[in-house]
């Protein structure tokens, strides 16, 4: 039998296989990018065993436990398990302290299935400080630079060139923005953080030491920026990337029109482009009070214009107006006060091309 591992950045590095034993209300919580739920027990199990080891202590919470996984139910469990051992010979199984559960359900493995799976020590609580550990020590040996400017000149497509990137919105699953919102909902928050975590521990596996992020808020969408992170970024030094008005609007209608179109598109079918729409109107309107009354009802006709034309003819040319509008009057104010407080930590300024340019150059000479 391969034994109980306690090193867990082997297992992150080599995306290895882990069956999760916790019940599914911890996993929605948190887990980890290669975990598959196979819980000992379901959330009410759990909670009837909780509350009688607090009325009773342990002796009496694991006898009601196992006898409400009993029979059909442990067979059931035992078989999902054991499938997932057999697809995923190299693998390990875990609970939340690698204490009890993971031991109950290695020990049925063995006696009922045959099958000898080894465990995580210390299980997923183990893990997670390792990643949070992992994140905050990247922070404070590596060296960062931030990609910053005006909204739509294209700072994601910078990070796409870079081979040092690391792009935050993409772990979150949003683009940043009061209209960054996918169609495919964010992640949960621990687990944004496990993923950009187990991002910074293979690239300095690999060797790299020096990162390009895309300047953020604190929150990206509803992910929150772990505070080591975002305190840093307050300080790192940064490039402003520049471009015209029209190429910034012709950036933000295909990323934020066309390409969300068409993820709506795909994940809804016939009722993919109302969704869009219903998702297009409500961004706006969560910035109503920040526009206020006039300017909103004024891009919200605009938009609406724009939506009911590309739901008529498929044409978009519309969605320039107040993509402009919404540009010139609510977003560039912004980021010009930003740049103006950032000032003397900018290290450069150009288009895309000379940013990237700038960067790689940058990069090689550290």
């Amino acid at each position: 039998m391969r034994a109980d591992i306690d090193h867990y950045r082997e297992l992150f590095l080599g995306d290895v296989p882990l069956l999760d034993t916790r019940a599914p209300v911890e996993f929605a919580k948190g887990a980890f990018p290669e975990a598959t739920n196979l819980p000992l027990m379901t959330d009410v199990e759990r909670q009837k065993v909780g509350t009688c080891y607090k009325l009773h202590g342990q002796q009496a919470a694991i006898e009601l436990g196992h006898s409400l996984v009993a029979g059909k139910l442990k067979a059931a469990r035992i078989e999902a398990w054991a499938a997932f051992a057999k697809a995923n010979p190299d693998g390990y199984m875990y609970c939340f302290r690698g204490g009890l559960r993971s031991q109950i359900a290695q020990q049925w493995l063995k006696t009922e299935a045959g099958i000898e799976y080894p465990r995580v020590v210390g299980g997923y609580k183990a893990m997670r400080t390792f990643l949070v550990d992992t994140l905050d020590a990247a922070v404070a040996e590596c060296d960062f630079v931030v990609v910053g400017g005006m909204t739509g000149t294209g700072k994601t497509d910078v990070l796409a060139r870079l081979p040092n990137a690391v792009d935050l919105e993409e772990h979150a699953n949003h683009r940043g923005s009061s209209f960054g919102k996918r169609a495919l909902p964010q992640p949960a928050q621990i687990d944004f953080e496990n993923r950009l975590a187990i991002d910074l521990l293979k690239r300095r596996d690999a060797g790299l030491g020096h990162f390009v992020l895309e300047d953020e808020s604190r929150l990206i969408g509803a992910c929150s920026l772990p505070l080591s992170l975002h305190q840093g970024m307050q300080q790192f030094p940064m490039v402003w990337l520049e471009d015209s008005l029209d190429g910034r609007v012709e950036r933000i209608l295909r990323d934020y029109v066309v390409d969300l179109h068409a993820e709506f598109q795909a994940l809804h079918g016939e009722q993919g482009f109302e969704r869009f729409a219903e998702r297009m109107l409500q961004s706006l309107k969560n910035i109503q009070k920040r526009l206020g009354g006039e300017r909103h009802h004024r891009l919200h006709v605009a938009m609406q214009t724009a939506l009911d034309e590309q739901n008529r003819s498929g044409n978009t040319d519309l969605h320039r107006t107040w993509i402009a509008g919404l540009l010139e009057e609510y977003y560039d104010p912004m980021y010009a006060y930003q740049r103006e407080s950032k000032a003397d930590r900018i290290e450069f300024a150009g288009t895309q091309d000379e940013v990237v340019e700038y960067l790689r150059d940058r990069s090689a000479r550290r």
